[in-house]
């Protein structure tokens, strides 16, 4: 009888246990299993849908609790969600969490193609968090894949079907830490590759990028200001401030062709323009609109019916190309260049019309080398200045007025 009551017992006991114990997660049709999560999570990252893509890094992890590949792009999406919080205590929270999840996909890694995905995700973790020793960091990475990328069978790879890809990133790691030379030298092995690729119509697109800097940058110091907007994908009205007054030192320029110094001393701006009052480059601006440039002068705004500076509007580069042409006036002293190409009836560029108010501007400027036009000899008047271009165009300058 006892037997029989522990043998009850037990069964109980272990029905309770069970009926208690978390059940397990089954994956097991052909578009819920880890492998298939994961590439859908990468190509969400792709299109910038991160909180989608960390569901779905989760729910790789949930159907392999051991599953490196999970774990690699989770860190990266909290690496990008770490990016976007401005609390500074939030943002740590989110940063630990990513490199946690990091680490996890360095111990589950089974072997080297899941080894080879933890190091190109590695390098791109760590080029969106830019923690202490980042980049070194994200070096270390790329030596490692490199050792063992001959063994990885690229064919069984989710996601990074070629090496194409550990070029591409490292490239842009480069770029973000303002290593341009070593960054246009990446993007150049990407294109030297025979096999192609998802990356190669990216890794060209920077490479134009880093080039127009490397290229902006030889021969001259560029200070911390210029290698910030350099990498900058728009360029606002704020920052072409900034580059003139602290690349071109267009203060000293200016005050060189005035002949009384006391005069000098009494120029100040009209006014100061309210949106410029918290600004980090305030000085810069006010700097500039003592010198009253066209192009970069306060705007009327029907809003709040005053006239403000919009720091933070990007630049069109048809603004950028009249914005330069005063410039030129200003400090060369050459009064016909605003009316020199007026009457002219055909035009280089198809996008731009010889009757366009920019057109006198554009031509001033591409036939100096400020600005550059597509092989096509399209302008591209719409689209904004980058910082390469816009770092370009202060390269030329300082050597037409061999300012070094």
């Amino acid at each position: 009888m006892r037997r029989k009551l522990l043998l009850v017992l037990s069964v109980v006991v272990a029905f309770m246990f069970v009926s208690c114990s978390k059940p397990k997660t089954v994956c097991n049709s052909p578009t819920d299993n880890p492998e298939h999560n994961y590439f859908t999570g990468m190509e969400l990252v792709e299109k910038g849908d991160i909180n989608n893509a960390n569901m779905k890094f989760e729910r790789s992890i949930q159907c392999d609790p051991k599953y490196s590949p999970g774990y690699a792009g989770k860190s990266l999406t909290l690496a990008m969600i770490a990016n976007s919080k401005t609390d500074m205590g939030e943002k740590q929270v989110w940063v630990d969490r990513s490199l946690e999840s990091l680490k996890k996909a360095k111990k589950y890694a089974k072997n080297k193609d899941q080894k080879y995905i933890y190091y190109v995700t590695g390098i791109r973790t760590y080029t969106e968090l830019r923690v202490e020793d980042w980049l070194d960091k994200a070096k270390d990475f790329y030596d490692d894949a490199k050792s063992i990328e001959k063994d990885v069978n690229f064919n069984k790879l989710p996601y990074y079907q070629g090496p194409e890809a550990l070029e591409y990133f490292m490239g842009v790691a480069y770029l973000k830490g303002e290593e341009f030379q070593k960054a246009r030298d990446s993007f150049a092995n990407v294109l030297n590759m025979s096999r192609q690729s998802k990356w190669h119509a990216p890794a060209n697109e920077m490479w134009k990028k880093t080039d127009k800097i490397v290229r902006a940058m030889a021969g001259i110091t560029v200070g911390d200001v210029g290698k910030k907007i350099a990498v900058k994908d728009e360029v606002s009205r704020a920052d072409f401030a900034a580059l003139l007054v602290d690349e071109l030192r267009i203060e000293k320029i200016m005050e060189g062709r005035i002949p009384v110094k006391s005069q000098i001393a009494k120029m100040k701006p009209e006014f100061i323009p309210a949106d410029i009052l918290n600004h980090p480059f305030r000085p810069e601006i006010e700097t500039i609109l003592k010198w009253n440039i066209r192009g970069l002068s306060p705007i009327y705004d029907e809003t709040t019916k005053a006239y403000l500076f919009f720091p933070n509007r990007p630049l069109k580069r048809k603004e950028f190309a009249l914005i330069l042409e005063d410039v030129l006036v200003k400090l060369t002293g050459d009064e016909s260049l605003p009316r020199k190409y007026f009457g002219q009836e055909n035009s280089p560029y198809p996008d731009v019309s010889p009757t366009a108010p920019w057109f006198n501007a554009v031509m001033n400027v591409v036939t100096r080398g400020l600005m550059e036009t597509e092989l096509s000899g399209e302008f591209r008047p719409d689209d904004n200045v980058d910082g390469a271009e816009a770092l370009l165009a202060i390269r030329v300058l300082r050597q037409t007025l061999n300012v070094y």
